[in-house]
């Protein structure tokens, strides 16, 4: 590939289900959650291979990039309105800088094991040999309703490597759904993806983020942002595409979303507990608990997530823990968050 490589690291989300742990002023991507160092900070690490690295976050939060990824030069999104607006942003942006170049997005909630450079490396080198808009599909290990899901079309291939045309998006499903999506060999939805410059902001000129490539082509970012919805990049572009592809990711991958996705990444005692921070747990069974400071204990309870951070508790079924977002719409109401 001879175009440079720019890792792209998306950290403007506050990370709501992982309330109260992430709040207005400290989002998730902040925490450390699984070992010592921040997700923010291992996301930068993760794309260390590549020639260029920028971290896309609101004003709120650009004074502490350098803490996490202090060699990264950070994008500062106008107005916080979902990452349709902030892709075609950042891409913009890194275009202005460092010229033609393969742009590689990355999430900085997510957990990934294995060799994500070589894959990372692959979709890329597909964006930029066929134009196409790249995106990473993980093979599912459950028939997950919290993830949107991938339907891969025609097998194709470059330089030997396989990958496939993108047939359609499919929304969060039903838990009947998700285990058709399964059977079928669907892919979940990462939210990583690989595209050119151009690629992407073709494509956005024929979607609902047309007047926002225009306004920034026109330099008039903040009356780009004011035309246009708070949108998803999924929904804006990539469902809409006329050429895009999908990448199988063979390492693997979490994404961090809610409490219960702590099971997955900490080791369990033999009762399926587990724990971040210090806490005691008897006769309890897979429960998940969370701390900062504080000596957490639980007695005679089940599949429940406990969570005390700063001077707020939360207490959920772990089925549930999705609906910690109404929480924080509730408290954000009240000027609480």
């Amino acid at each position: 590939m001879d175009r440079p490589l720019v890792a792209l690291v998306l950290a403007g989300g506050t990370g709501t289900r992982l309330y109260p742990a992430s709040r207005a002023d400290r989002p998730k991507q902040f925490l450390s959650l699984v070992g010592d160092d921040s997700l923010l900070a291992q996301t930068a690490d993760r794309v260390n291979f590549a020639d260029h690295t920028f971290v896309s976050t609101r004003p709120d939060f650009a004074d502490e990039i350098a803490d996490h990824a202090p060699d990264a030069a950070v994008i500062t999104e106008p107005v916080a309105k979902d990452t349709g607006p902030a892709l075609v942003y950042a891409t913009h942006r890194i275009r202005e800088e460092v010229g033609e170049c393969v742009v590689l997005v990355v999430p900085s909630d997510h957990t990934v094991d294995g060799d994500f450079q070589s894959v990372a490396t692959s979709g890329a080198r597909v964006a930029s040999e066929t134009d196409a808009l790249v995106t990473f599909g993980v093979d599912p290990t459950r028939p997950d309703t919290g993830y949107g899901y991938i339907e891969p079309g025609a097998e194709q291939s470059l330089d030997g490597e396989s990958y496939f045309d993108l047939a359609a998006f499919h929304e969060k499903p039903d838990v009947e759904t998700a285990s058709e999506y399964v059977d079928a060999g669907y892919y979940w939805n990462a939210g990583i993806f690989a595209w050119t410059p151009e690629s992407l902001l073709s494509a956005a000129r024929d979607s609902p983020l047309e007047p926002l490539v225009d306004a920034l082509d026109a330099g008039e970012e903040e009356r780009g942002f004011d035309d246009v919805p708070e949108v998803s990049i999924d929904y804006a572009v990539m469902e809409r595409a006329d050429h895009a592809a999908v990448v199988p990711a063979t390492f693997t991958w979490d994404d961090l979303g809610s409490w219960d996705a702590l099971e997955r990444v900490l080791d369990a005692d033999e009762d399926g507990n587990v724990a971040l921070g210090e806490s005691l747990t008897v006769d309890c069974e897979n429960t998940v608990v969370a701390s900062d400071d504080k000596h957490v204990s639980l007695v005679g309870v089940s599949d429940l997530a406990v969570v005390a951070w700063d001077d707020r508790v939360l207490v959920v079924p772990k089925e549930d823990a999705q609906r910690v977002r109404e929480v924080v719409s509730q408290l954000k109401q009240e000027g609480r968050f």
